[in-house]
């Protein structure tokens, strides 16, 4: 095999070796048809027996934009990190980066010794390039979460954007000694309340950590799932001949005590997600309320180019209501009119949510999120961006990447 750009596209890929067993990425789940093996190509076999023509595999055609998949690795390189751009009414996956990344071709050599020092070199990099942070790795989702709530919220009938709801300069957290307090003074309220659309545009921590209590974790676990939540998902498609691409399960408390569910609620504590799972949010949102299956595959094609798989759109959900949906876009605009204009686009009117996670025993750095989608009215793009180990705000650490690659998915 020849990877061309394979830093790039190692997650999406995968790696094929003649000594090491390939256990991930495209190769691994299609590698019978790659290799020309597959039931799926008995009668191109079968034909080559009377033509003398040379067995060849099929090709697979990826969803990947490049130009997308390009720019994204070059601004996450040097961090660890990870980005996920989906189409919100088809789901295709038009970008899938992890950082740091490895180079297949290493892998891919015909010295069964190189590709073994190869394997034991990237293997034992404690950086662990082989890791797609897109899909395999959960993260503190921080206040990127406070779309779910919100969407429950919305979806109770009770919660309208300008409705008054309890948030205060801190807020104790029940049973326990322990305060949240706010980042900014706007998220404070007056006089211990401010509307809905402003807690959610000043990401306001103890409006949600109130308001999660108050639509109770059933609610919230109800939500969660109808996003995604609790299931590990087939990411390319349904006619995988090995081992699928699937993504870890995303995960928030069934049954958490008041204080945890407070916690929970902004993101923190056992709330964990992938960067697909938080794509998937920000592309049901854009998408009326529709959750379509991210895919990764388009189509596979024998040597002749004959199409012998195609991938359909297909819904895997209905999340909330289009009038819900509605609601919280205009919400999510308001995060990027009101508090965070670094994320805004020319001309473009853009829907976002951003993310500061504290991570470690002492809190002593954050994961970095961001999760939006453009246009607005008319939405095209729906991304999600981690910078895992930042000592900056999610707006700050993930916001220009996305709006970078935003910016180019929509010249077309």
């Amino acid at each position: 095999r020849q990877y061309s750009n394979g830093l790039v596209y190692a997650p999406v890929t995968g790696y094929f070796s003649i000594s090491q067993r390939a256990d991930r990425g495209i190769e691994a789940s299609r590698n019978s048809l790659l290799s020309g093996e597959s039931d799926a190509l008995f009668w191109q076999r079968f034909r080559s027996l009377f033509t003398g023509a040379t067995n060849r595999g099929a090709s697979i055609e990826t969803s990947i934009d490049s130009r997308l998949q390009n720019l994204a690795y070059n601004l996450l390189k040097g961090k660890d990190a990870a980005l996920v751009a989906i189409e919100p009414k088809t789901g295709r996956i038009r970008a899938m980066v992890s950082t740091p990344s490895y180079d297949p071709n290493d892998l891919a050599l015909h010295n069964i010794n190189e590709v073994n020092k190869s394997y034991e070199r990237i293997t034992s990099d404690v950086s662990n390039p082989m890791l797609n942070r897109a899909v395999s790795e959960l993260y503190a989702p921080g206040s990127t979460f406070k779309t779910v709530v919100a969407a429950a919220a919305l979806e109770s009938g009770k919660y309208k954007p300008d409705t008054k709801i309890p948030a205060g300069a801190s807020y104790v957290l029940p049973g326990t000694k322990t305060s949240l307090t706010n980042v900014t003074y706007q998220a404070n309220g007056v006089d211990g309340k401010i509307s809905f659309e402003d807690a959610l545009a000043y990401s306001s921590n103890t409006a949600f950590a109130q308001l999660g209590n108050s639509l109770g974790a059933d609610s919230i676990v109800k939500q969660a799932r109808k996003f995604g939540f609790f299931d590990s998902l087939t990411i390319d498609g349904s006619d995988s001949t090995g081992f699928p691409m699937r993504s870890v399960k995303s995960t928030f408390s069934i049954k958490p005590t008041p204080d945890r569910l407070a916690l929970e609620s902004i993101g923190q504590g056992d709330a964990k997600v992938t960067p697909l799972q938080n794509a998937m949010i920000a592309a049901a949102i854009a998408n009326n309320g529709t959750l379509m299956k991210p895919t990764l595959v388009d189509c596979v094609r024998s040597s002749d180019l004959s199409v012998l798989s195609q991938t359909r759109p297909t819904v895997m959900n209905q999340v909330m209501s289009s009038d819900s949906a509605s609601k919280l876009t205009s919400m999510m605009q308001a995060v990027v009119t009101k508090e965070n204009p670094n994320l805004a686009l020319p001309n473009i009117h853009v829907a976002a949510k951003t993310g500061t996670a504290q991570i470690g025993m002492y809190n002593q750095a954050d994961n970095g999120w961001v999760i939006g989608f453009a246009p607005a009215e008319n939405p095209r793009i729906a991304i999600a961006v981690i910078v895992h180990n930042t000592s900056t705000f999610g707006s700050y650490a993930a916001g220009p990447i996305m709006r970078q690659v935003m910016e180019e998915a929509l010249k077309q």
